[in-house]
């Protein structure tokens, strides 16, 4: 079942499949969107815009 070439996405999902654990995806999801919503504000010309939602 677990192959040794699991990207890190691959291998959450399986834990969260096989511990039942669904109600830690819209978490892991949200926090991935934060992760990238700051990432897209250091560079870019509508960070003023994104820095006003913190």
């Amino acid at each position: 079942m677990m192959s040794k070439n699991r990207s890190l996405f691959g291998e959450l999902w399986d834990f969260l499949k096989v511990r039942k654990a669904y109600w830690l995806a819209p978490t892991i999801i949200l926090l991935i969107i934060v992760g990238l919503l700051i990432i897209f504000a250091q560079s870019s010309a509508l960070s003023p815009f994104v820095y006003a939602l913190f």
